[in-house]
């Protein structure tokens, strides 16, 4: 309880943990921090935006100067939002790019008909391997086979894998 108030409970010590913070050059909240720092390679400001449980930021970018021009412009919550905006962005676009890496696929046309050819990466650390599957017109699986992941996947060796008779790739 607060000696000033003896009515009210003492709000620092019911503030949540969760509580978004708002101060000129740290801001939490929204899943996400905003930390203003100085830019090392210039005598300007940085802002780091860091999504909570990842240990390096997913975007790091200049910084406002403030009027006095030796500080940094304090961030608000309009600034905030943007950047929690650019840097959920950047984190989706980097997702597309991994998920573009690791799951390919090329139509093959056969005698049979149209072949959908998929090839995806298992990025297990430690034995890292890939999966060729086939699908027919219908989208019903004709075949999966376990294959390197360094497998050098295109149209060209779908064909030659489908013509082979499945087989694992060698």
């Amino acid at each position: 309880m607060s000696t000033d108030f003896p009515d009210f409970p003492d709000e620092a010590a019911e503030q949540d943990n969760d509580a978004p913070i708002q101060e000129p050059r740290l801001w939490v909240g929204n899943g996400w921090t905003a930390r203003v720092i100085k830019n090392e390679e210039d005598e300007g400001w940085a802002v780091a935006m860091i999504k909570d449980g990842e240990p390096e930021p997913a975007l790091v970018g200049p910084w406002t100067m403030g009027r006095d021009k030796k500080n940094p412009k304090p961030l608000d919550v309009n600034a905030f939002n943007t950047l929690v905006k650019t840097a959920s962005e950047v984190l989706r676009r980097h997702e597309q790019q991994l998920h573009a890496q690791l799951h390919k696929n090329v139509f093959v046309a056969t005698d049979e008909g149209q072949i959908k050819v998929m090839f995806d990466i298992v990025p297990d650390e430690e034995h890292p391997y890939a999966e060729l599957s086939a699908y027919d017109a219908d989208g019903e699986q004709i075949a999966k086979v376990r294959t390197s992941a360094a497998f050098k996947f295109n149209a060209t060796a779908a064909a030659n894998w489908i013509e082979g008779g499945y087989r694992r790739p060698g």
